[in-house]
């Protein structure tokens, strides 16, 4: 199993232990008539507020020789998955998943805060080792 694939069901498997439904593995997307597969769709019931919410989640590892390139491919990613979730589905909100490692290394850096706060990138962070959500972070 590669990196990327073990990553894929840790997040899947922090998710539904967290009390998340997976609903899209992946979750398919349509852009003019193109085709986007973002990692996961997930939905969760939250009595307190009578409402359910739907998530669609991009995993990413940033464990490449150069994070900028990384970082510049993952962006264009999440703007293609953002269009055509608001054309689609616009109350689906998209997150980009990362390991508290990578969140510590890498999006602490000013570049990488930069990038977040300008394109209002929402991020799910989480430990793979114990399989738990540290952090839901929303812009």
């Amino acid at each position: 199993m590669s990196r990327r694939d073990s990553l894929h069901q840790f997040v899947r498997r922090t998710l539904e232990k967290d009390g998340w439904i997976i609903t899209d593995d992946p979750l398919i997307l349509v852009l003019e008539k193109t085709l986007l597969k973002a990692d996961l769709g997930a939905e969760k019931f939250f009595a307190a507020e009578k409402a359910d919410r739907k998530v669609a989640i991009e995993i990413k590892d940033f464990d490449t020789p150069s994070v900028i390139s990384e970082l510049e491919k993952t962006m264009g990613q999440l703007q293609l998955y953002q269009w055509a979730l608001e054309e689609q589905e616009p109350s689906r909100q998209l997150f980009l998943a990362i390991s508290q490692a990578i969140y510590i290394k890498h999006f602490q850096k000013p570049i990488f805060q930069l990038v977040i706060a300008r394109n209002k990138i929402n991020l799910l962070i989480y430990e793979p080792e114990e399989e738990v959500i540290i952090q839901w972070i929303t812009h």
